[in-house]
């Protein structure tokens, strides 16, 4: 019985050693530019939810889909493209009192891990630096679509909405908050195509 059990212990290592992420093939996704939407909500003095966007933005992932194993991400917004429709408005935000861009002109987000709650839905948490300060954040990801592009490029791409919210007065923006001008907590929509370039060997 024993000589049995000691024979069956090869196979075993090898089925482990098949399965373990060290057999996975991770791949590298650029975020295209033209399909990248950076949006926000934030209350205006209770009267409404106030939309605005950033326009310009960039980001890169290594993700891995058989394993839903997120290697690295990174992305890069910059500040003084801010929108909200309205000239004077955007200037503001720009300025010191919110975005300080001249000193700031980056806002920059790096993945510390995900966590997949589905093949379709997860978990992302990183690190957000903004106006210098970098605190957590967590993101709800879903997975609209996985397959190659039906136009243009025809690469494999991943079709992403993203959510989450944050309270900007930990990072220091705090104007409009104690008398209740602008709202405090902001939410976050990020609506992306993600192509890949190329699978990276571990």
């Amino acid at each position: 019985m024993r000589s049995a059990r000691l024979n069956i212990l090869p196979a075993l290592v090898l089925l482990a050693l098949a399965s373990s992420p060290a057999s996975a093939e991770p791949q590298r996704f650029e975020i295209d530019p033209e399909h990248f939407s950076i949006a926000f909500m934030v209350d205006h003095l209770g009267y409404e939810n106030l939309l605005g966007q950033f326009l310009e933005g960039e980001g890169t992932f290594v993700y891995d889909r058989e394993t839903q194993t997120l290697v690295s991400a990174e992305v890069t917004i910059r500040s003084d493209s801010v929108f909200t429709n309205l000239d004077a408005r955007d200037e503001h935000l720009r300025g010191r009192d919110f975005l300080d861009a001249d000193e700031h002109p980056r806002i920059h987000f790096v993945a510390t891990d995900f966590e997949p709650s589905s093949p379709t839905t997860g978990t992302l948490n990183g690190e957000l630096t903004l106006l210098g300060r970098t605190e957590p954040v967590t993101l709800d990801v879903t997975l609209n679509q996985d397959a190659v592009y039906p136009l243009g490029h025809g690469q494999p791409t991943l079709g992403l909405s993203i959510r989450g919210a944050l309270d900007r007065s930990d990072w220091g923006m705090d104007y409009g908050v104690d008398n209740g001008m602008v709202g405090d907590h902001v939410t976050l929509i990020f609506e992306l195509e993600a192509v890949q370039r190329e699978t990276l060997s571990r």
